[in-house]
């Protein structure tokens, strides 16, 4: 793969990148809205794997249904978790734009989305991600572009 990422690898196994998810006590407010987990990481495959609890009170739209959204705020955590991850988690990756295809609704309940990194270049990276129902049924898709920026950057 020609992809340009870090040279260095990442410190941490994707077992330990797992754990550190895990145990963080200082998640983001759209993540506690979207019922966030980090279930899955493979730094080799660039991919991972995020469970959603999609409640009802929180998400739903009048229809009884996951409100569009929300689908959207949920492929774009599982793309961008990819890219962190992808950079080493030296880098977070702001969304440039994003396309979203929504093939059946979304219910309210257990919901498991995958983010991948198909290519990360020098000034952008590209992504796509999928949602799925507690059956497995593939609810929508989503590819996106985004901007690799070192934390450092993006703090100032």
């Amino acid at each position: 793969m020609n992809d340009v990422v870090s040279e260095e690898k990442s410190a941490l196994t994707d077992e330990a990148i797992l754990a550190r998810f895990t145990a963080s006590k200082n998640a983001p407010p759209s993540a506690l809205t979207l019922g966030f987990k980090l279930i899955a990481v493979s730094q080799a495959d660039r991919r991972v794997e995020i469970a959603f609890d999609a409640r009802a009170d929180r998400l739903a739209n009048p229809m009884g249904q996951v409100q569009g959204g929300f689908v959207c705020a949920m492929l774009d955590e599982c793309m961008s978790v990819a890219g962190l991850i992808t950079s080493g988690m030296t880098h977070v990756v702001p969304t440039l734009e994003m396309k979203t295809s929504f093939l059946r609704p979304a219910m309210p309940g257990a919901l498991r989305g995958v983010g991948r990194v198909v290519k990360w270049g020098r000034t952008v990276c590209f992504m796509e991600g999928e949602l799925y129902d507690a059956e497995g049924r593939l609810l929508a898709t989503s590819t996106g572009t985004a901007l690799p920026t070192p934390f450092a950057k993006f703090k100032k």
